[in-house]
């Protein structure tokens, strides 16, 4: 076999990348149905951003692990600077200021930040000393880092983003050893600083979804509509769905946001419970994957960097299909790979680029890959 297969095509992360194109694939098919039937606008236009950002991926594979580790620091300064940028010329979309407007491109910045926080923090934490781990420079540090991206996507507002970027930074933190105290006593402070976050940090519309996200029944046509009329596509889907193409709730316009943030509703609607299994099985192979990736990586700086990008992932995931199923506040975050969204696309394939990388990192350290 690896005489008929080119070993350049057999060394690929086969175990990840078809998975992967199967959950593009059929996120591409659910969107051709959110359009009622057509590749416009949702369908052909996510496959074309896959496509580049893979190709985009690949690229990075190329990179070695000197140039990524003198990089992240800049890449955050030039993150950061784009965040503070975005609050003095950033374009309004849907009541908030999220978005730069380039010319030829539109980004978000917040988006790109997930992953290259994850970096930085990698990054500081390869180079701190052992000793130095239960000390507060292990943490006041990295907080600082974690706390000006937040407060600057706190600005725009997007509560959603800003606890992606928590999370991430808090994972990166937790692995590299910081004592657990340390963690409790967050969590702690965290649970203490809820209530008044949400009295005077939360905008009225966010607060309207925490409120509506404990009782979505006490609006259902205002501010719990959303999540009603999610709740409505998921039930009516059953066990195997009403069939492709035959969705009524996303047809009929009663589901909001069809094809990005309530993209799994939509699926659900009509491929039903097994749908759901097979989306569930998919992202479950590409999170295996990536824990093993970093479980194999030679370094300190490797391992930290893969399991916060497959905490970047698994966050998208696990916060979007809750939020659909009401066990989560709607905060905006879509469904990677499904959803259309190049923001999101971008992000979600900087980290499996990373992870594909830091693979490739680790097949030259045990000589099976040859430079």
């Amino acid at each position: 076999m690896n005489s008929i297969i080119p070993a350049p095509i057999a060394r690929q992360p086969w175990a990840m990348l078809i998975p992967l194109f199967l959950l593009v694939t059929f996120g591409a098919a659910v969107l051709f149905s959110a359009a009622g039937g057509n590749m416009q606008p949702f369908a052909s236009s996510h496959l074309i951003r896959f496509a580049v950002f893979l190709t985009m991926a690949v690229v990075m594979t190329q990179f070695s692990r000197g140039f990524v580790q003198f990089m992240a620091f800049p890449a955050y300064g030039i993150t950061l600077l784009l965040l503070m940028a975005v609050e003095a010329i950033g374009a309004m979309g849907g009541g908030s200021q999220r978005w730069l407007e380039l010319g030829f491109i539109r980004i978000q910045p917040s988006e790109l930040m997930k992953p290259v926080l994850v970096l930085a923090l990698a990054h500081f934490y390869s180079n701190l000393p052992s000793g130095l781990i239960q000390s507060w420079r292990s943490l006041v540090p990295a907080g600082i880092l974690i706390a000006f991206p937040m407060a600057l996507v706190l600005l725009q507002p997007d509560l959603g983003t800003s606890l992606a970027i928590a999370f991430g930074g808090a994972v990166v933190m937790f692995v590299a050893g910081l004592p657990l105290r340390w963690f409790v006593m967050g969590g702690v402070a965290a649970a203490i600083a809820a209530p008044l976050a949400f009295f005077f940090g939360l905008k009225e519309y966010q607060q309207r979804r925490v409120t509506t996200f404990l009782d979505p029944e006490s609006d259902p046509l205002g501010a719990g509509y959303h999540i009603t009329q999610s709740k409505i596509a998921i039930g009516s889907g059953g066990f195997s769905g009403k069939g492709f193409n035959q969705g009524s709730q996303s047809h009929l316009n009663y589901l909001p946001e069809p094809h990005t943030d309530f993209v799994f509703a939509t699926m659900a609607e009509e491929w039903g419970l097994l749908g759901g299994f097979v989306v569930l099985l998919f992202f479950g192979l590409i999170l295996r994957w990536g824990i093993q990736v970093a479980g194999r990586a030679k370094d300190r700086f490797s391992r930290l960097m893969a399991v916060g990008m497959v905490a970047t992932i698994f966050f998208y995931v696990a916060i979007n299909l809750m939020m659909v199923m009401g066990l989560a506040p709607v905060v905006g975050i879509p469904l990677p790979f499904m959803s259309h969204g190049g923001s999101s696309m971008m992000t979600n394939m900087i980290c499996i680029g990373s992870l594909m990388m830091i693979d490739k990192w680790n097949r030259k350290k045990s000589g099976i890959v040859s430079d």
